[in-house]
C-alpha cells in the first residue's frame, strides 16, 4: 500500500481518538486499533516512515502510539 494512504488512514484514527482526555490512553487505543486491524506489513511500513521522516505529516498521537505501543 502507498505510504500516503497509510498516513491518511492513521491520521483519521488519530483524529478519532483526539477527544480522549487521557493522552496515554488515546495512544494505547490508537496502537490497539492498528495492531488489530492493520497487517504486519502495513504497521512496519508506517513505523519505518515515522522513523525515517520523523513522523512528518502524521498526527502527533499516532507518532507517540507508534513509538510506545505498536507491534512490528
Amino acid at each position: 500500500m502507498q505510504t500516503e494512504q497509510l498516513i491518511k488512514m492513521a491520521n483519521q484514527i488519530g483524529d478519532f481518538f483526539e477527544a480522549e482526555p487521557n493522552q496515554s490512553q488515546a495512544q494505547e487505543d490508537i496502537a490497539n486499533h492498528l495492531n488489530r486491524f492493520w497487517t504486519l506489513d502495513m504497521r512496519r511500513q508506517l513505523a519505518a516512515y515515522a522513523k525515517e521522516k520523523n513522523g512528518t505529516g502524521l498526527h502527533q498521537q499516532v507518532i507517540s502510539a507508534i513509538s510506545t505501543h505498536l507491534k512490528v
